[in-house]
């Protein structure tokens, strides 16, 4: 339990910690944000089902949907993993194209990539593309970002004004907080730009299901944080100016504790090597055996689909990067992957994603509002590349390279 005092100073403790942390930057375009600027602050509810807006425990999401935007759903990336789509979410690039192609992965040069391997995800070479917080920057914003995949390494010399290192144990509330004391920093100094993280609904998705009470626990808890950023940002003043922005990276569901599949049941670990097997398979041949392993596992399970890279289906944008591997293994919606040699009487957690992108319990939310927002506006299902130019307009700033497109969002944009 965290003491009244240590609860009192974390945000102070938050400030000073990312004050070192200051933005180097290599080339400003354009002149700062003139007062009163329009501001984002993007908040992402990982795991956060397009249909959790209709729970119970969703009160706060509800209101700022209903006095702004929301989307039916919005669709993640292929994979639909956190790190390659909250990725996508701030660079407008598929993970093809922002490097970061699954939560597991291997690089020709660098070697292998996990989320929990600190020395890769503080390696810059990883990160590819241009996040938001790094456009801002190069055009004369101050940005931050709370616990975002991609943050705690520099893009071409330049890091975001604020950033912190990643502490799931942060308490939520002082997040907020600190969000809200970042918007506010005084000599022309407030962001125009946050990103922050909350892992609360993908933990109790992961461990109870997409159907638990504990989902919606979890729900409750993070629906408070967006109540409490609400009324921060009108007791300062600033609801004319901060438009703010909920996302996930993705949905979950259910996984029955037999749907595995074994895939040291159809090759040989003699025959390849098995970067990663979970939602996506990613097999990478020794020489000369790609396709003796390609006609072992063609076929061998109903749930399993396979594919060398450059048969991917187009509509996945997941066959241009070198660390995507040779063959490819696709489960079907609630199925999962693993070997013998990985896995001792083990059983799949109850919820899991990474499946196809388009499948809709892997359909992410989106929900909006401030002055750049029309209000009660429900969006068709678009794609998370899409963000990141919208993101751009209503900051107006100048998008780098990125395959996204504004005519995908602007419809939810005041005329």
């Amino acid at each position: 339990m965290t003491s009244p005092l240590v609860r009192r100073l974390l945000p102070l403790l938050a400030l000073a910690g990312a004050c070192g942390k200051q933005a180097m930057t290599t080339a400003t375009v354009a002149a700062p944000a003139p007062a009163g600027a329009p501001a984002v602050v993007m908040i992402s509810l990982d795991a956060f089902r397009w249909d959790y807006l209709n729970r119970s425990t969703a009160v706060n999401l509800r209101r700022l949907a209903a006095r702004g935007v929301h989307a039916e759903r919005m669709v993640p990336s292929y994979p639909s993993l956190t790190f390659p789509n909250h990725y996508a979410l701030v660079t407008g690039q598929y993970p093809e194209h922002n490097g970061i192609v699954a939560n597991t992965m291997t690089d020709p040069q660098l070697g292998g990539f996990k989320m929990a391997d600190s020395l890769a995800v503080h390696t810059e070479a990883w990160w590819t593309g241009e996040p938001v917080w790094v456009t801002a920057e190069r055009q004369g914003r101050h940005a931050g970002a709370f616990f975002w995949p991609g943050s705690e390494v520099p893009h071409g010399g330049v890091w975001a004004s604020r950033w912190m290192h990643f502490d799931d144990k942060f308490p939520n509330a002082q997040r907020i907080d600190s969000v809200l004391a970042w918007l506010t920093l005084p000599g022309g100094k407030g962001l125009s730009f946050v990103a922050l993280y909350y892992s609360d609904v993908d933990h109790a998705g992961h461990d109870f299901g997409p159907a638990s009470p504990q989902v919606d626990s979890a729900i409750a808890r993070v629906d408070s944080m967006i109540g409490r950023l609400v009324d921060g940002i009108a007791a300062r003043g600033l609801t004319d100016r901060v438009n703010v922005v909920v996302v996930s990276d993705h949905g979950m569901t259910d996984v029955a504790p037999d749907h595995i599949i074994y895939l040291s049941d159809y090759f040989s670990p003699d025959d390849a090597d098995v970067v990663d097997a979970s939602e996506l398979g990613q097999i990478r041949p020794r020489p000369g055996k790609l396709e003796q392993v390609y006609a072992k596992l063609h076929g061998a399970h109903p749930h399993l689909s396979v594919y060398r890279k450059e048969e991917m289906p187009a509509r996945f944008h997941y066959d241009d990067n070198a660390r995507i591997t040779p063959l490819l293994l696709v489960s079907d919606l609630g199925w999962v992957m693993t070997t013998r040699a990985r896995t001792s009487n083990w059983k799949p957690k109850p919820g899991a994603h990474g499946f196809d992108n388009q499948a809709l319990d892997m359909g992410a939310s989106f929900i909006a509002a401030g002055p750049a927002f029309r209000a009660g506006y429900t969006a068709k299902p678009f794609q998370n590349i899409h963000v990141y130019d919208l993101i751009c307009h209503i900051l107006g700033i100048k998008p780098s390279r990125n395959d996204g497109s504004l005519d995908s969002t602007r419809a939810m944009l005041r005329p």
